[in-house]
């Protein structure tokens, strides 16, 4: 098991790994800097190689996919997180393994937004959707993290073995962050320098597609760990709707004594029908969420306790030579 672990997901960025990679052994001289190239057309895998990164290959695209392979095949301690486009300066991973390795920090995320990335980012749009995406979720889940999106994290060996990578894409930064925050894992925020691309390279992330992705699953997340909120505004919505039928049949029944809209008053009282549906299969589900979170924190003793028997076959190995 590797003390820490360097992980970057790579896609076309000859411009900047090697620096990245040179950056993060200066930075921290006893990790070991892992670069998985992800179909790159270019030279990012060699240039890597030479810089002193272990090189490994995920051919199926997305971010999603690499990290979902590093988490599998990488033990550590303490995994930094950081993307190949030279936009985090490494001299903060220092801190932030740190927060991992002695005050047992689960997530340690990255805060480009309290500091310069509105200033440095030159795409607006990118702007409003990260202050977007920050609100919503520290809304949604009752938390203060700075930081969503951030590709810029240290992460704990119980938090990457007990993580189900299911986005694929650029998404999985906000699907960490909401995991991390339901199952009540330690995070800390630590505010970090942003600076831009340098010239002549570009962003793989599309402003409006990826940012669709990322409010739909904030919107899955949000159903799929607080059901019972999710279902119980949508039956409020729904009652609304029925209400305002049903009310409108009945003024004009007071008016002539005759109920002159009766499919208008049969389909507000399906919709009601559907709204009592939906606040009982909140609830339901909710029972189930609860469930779940109970085997979580068991599986979570149980990767704790492998992690302690692979640092003592460690210890012990040391101890023979």
């Amino acid at each position: 098991m590797d003390k820490i672990a360097v992980l970057i997901p790579c896609y076309n960025e000859e411009k900047t790994i090697e620096k990245v990679v040179r950056d993060a052994k200066e930075a921290l001289p006893e990790s070991v800097v892992y670069v998985y190239d992800n179909n790159s057309t270019d030279a990012t895998a060699e240039l890597a190689k030479k810089a002193g990164a272990v090189v490994r290959n995920e051919y199926r695209q997305g971010k999603g996919n690499v990290l979902r392979r590093m988490f599998r095949e990488i033990d550590a301690q303490c995994y930094i997180m950081v993307d190949g486009d030279d936009t985090y300066p490494m001299e903060y991973a220092s801190e932030m393994a740190t927060l991992v390795l002695e005050k047992n920090i689960d997530m340690v995320v990255g805060d480009r937004l309290s500091s310069t990335y509105f200033t440095e980012n030159k795409r607006p749009f990118h702007n409003m959707g990260n202050s977007v995406v920050r609100s919503a979720i520290n809304r949604l889940f009752g938390c203060e993290i700075k930081d969503i999106m951030t590709g810029y994290r240290a992460l704990s060996y119980e938090f990457v073995k007990s993580y189900p990578v299911l986005s694929r894409g650029f998404e999985i930064e906000t699907e960490m962050t909401i995991h991390a925050v339901f199952n009540q894992m330690s995070i800390e925020n630590v505010v970090v320098e942003y600076r831009d691309r340098p010239e002549g390279s570009e962003s793989k992330l599309n402003t409006y597609s990826d940012g669709f992705k990322v409010l739909s699953t904030i919107i899955k997340l949000y159903k799929d760990y607080k059901p019972l909120s999710f279902f119980s505004v949508l039956a409020t919505v729904m009652t609304i709707v029925a209400a305002g039928m049903f009310l409108w049949v009945f003024a004009r029944f007071l008016n002539s004594g005759l109920v002159e809209n009766m499919p208008t008053l049969v389909v507000s009282g399906f919709i009601e029908l559907a709204a009592l549906q939906a606040f009982f299969a909140g609830m339901i589900l909710s029972d189930m969420v609860t469930k779940k979170r109970r085997e979580f924190e068991m599986h979570l003793l149980a990767i704790n306790q492998k992690k302690r028997e692979i640092l003592a076959v460690a210890d012990r190995k040391k101890e023979m030579e």
